[in-house]
């Protein structure tokens, strides 16, 4: 593996770790702290609908985090497919965090913010809880490819 190409993989690699660090973080961490705030603020001073928007400003964030990996995993994953570096759990693993990826920023998300902007009422519906459940499977299986990804491409730098 030539130096340059060696440098990009570990760049690769660490932004992918960082990605599956941040929605590993937002979805095991963050979330049950924050719709679960009146036990660490004593009472219930937040609604659940104002602790999901709260919890929605930190995915939107996250969204941006999700754009540039998609943007990384289709050069790199893409260069590899075009050297036949690539074998089939890897280009599964690629276009499922793509396809993932797209329909959370492109589908979920802001179908969820368009509903939080109808108000509370609408965040109410069998819509919004379907879409919500949705968007969660949706992120674990982003989570999923990237971690496959990483085991992986880990795996193959090592080899060579």
């Amino acid at each position: 593996m030539k130096k340059g190409f060696r440098v990009a993989t570990m760049a690769y690699l660490i932004l992918l770790g960082i990605t599956l660090g941040a929605t590993l973080t937002a979805g095991a961490l963050v979330a049950p702290v924050i719709f679960h705030s009146e036990r660490w603020l004593g009472s219930d001073i937040l609604s659940h609908y104002q602790e999901g928007l709260i919890m929605t400003e930190i995915f939107v964030r996250l969204s941006h985090l999700v754009l540039v990996t998609m943007i990384a995993v289709a050069l790199y994953e893409g260069y590899k497919y075009k050297m036949f570096e690539r074998g089939t759990l890897t280009t599964v693993s690629t276009l499922l965090l793509l396809m993932s990826g797209m329909a959370f920023n492109y589908y979920y998300l802001p179908d969820i913010v368009n509903m939080q902007l109808a108000g509370e009422k609408m965040t109410a519906t069998t819509a919004f809880v379907n879409t919500h459940k949705g968007s969660e499977i949706d992120f674990k299986l982003f989570s999923l490819s990237i971690l496959i990804l990483m085991i992986e491409n880990m795996r193959k730098a090592l080899r060579g």
